[in-house]
């Protein structure tokens, strides 16, 4: 939210000097406004972190809820996996995993996968999206719309009580809404930061969701809505 330059200083150990240098350079690159004495952050709802930068945060969080998601699937299912940083964790956890159909719209997680000798592998043709190497368009989403999957394990940009599930892409979340329509059961796999958060687009409300696998209890306002949507949450 907003933060001073004295404060800065003395978190990071270094001089106001270097700290209003580094400022006036996020400054110059969007991320930031400067106010007296400080700056405020200049993100709104359709800022995406980049994947590299999500693949570098709350890393522990994620492995074990991609290890606690993993174990949700079982031989002979046939799975969607979501594009994301939590979601390849997932992928990491499928591998050396026998006789599974894994088909997702990332490239990252086929890379992960595609030397499996006992999983089939399917990835959808479509336009690949930059930064995210996601398969975005209508060739995705057809794609997903003739697959009948057990199992979908969905990334989402943020979970509101209100609000339910978002994304900050239209794109990606035009291929996650097909993935929902066709899948058996719906796991959505993220950490404590996308709680309370709202994103730009609106993927689907809570009630698609069978299960939340996360790091840490939701808010007392976001546990009740999910209770009351039917969400089984389960902390990694």
């Amino acid at each position: 939210g907003t933060v001073s330059v004295a404060e800065l200083a003395e978190r990071l150990g270094v001089t106001e000097t270097t700290i209003r240098r580094d400022l006036t350079e996020l400054e110059h690159e969007g991320v930031v406004k400067r106010v007296h004495g400080g700056v405020v952050s200049a993100r709104g709802r359709s800022y995406e972190p980049t994947l590299m930068l999500r693949t570098s945060i709350h890393v522990d969080e994620k492995k074990r809820i991609g290890q606690r998601a993993a174990s949700l699937v079982m031989d002979g299912d046939c799975i969607a996996l979501d594009v994301g940083s939590t979601t390849r964790e997932v992928a990491q956890n499928l591998v050396r995993r026998r006789n599974l159909t894994v088909i997702t719209p990332s490239l990252l997680i086929a890379t992960t996968l595609v030397n499996q000798p006992d999983l089939r592998l399917v990835v959808p043709g479509g336009i690949v999206r930059p930064g995210e190497t996601s398969m975005v368009g209508e060739l995705a989403q057809r794609a997903f719309e003739i697959f009948h999957v057990d199992r979908l394990f969905l990334g989402v940009g943020g979970i509101d009580a209100s609000a339910g599930l978002t994304e900050y892409n239209w794109d990606d979340t035009l291929v996650k809404q097909a993935m929902l329509k066709t899948a058996k059961e719906v796991v959505v796999v993220a950490d404590s930061s996308k709680f309370d958060r709202i994103a730009t687009v609106n993927i689907a409300p809570l009630d698609v969701v069978d299960k939340l696998i996360t790091d840490l209890p939701p808010s007392p306002q976001l546990a009740q809505a999910l209770k009351d949507a039917g969400v089984t949450v389960i902390v990694a």
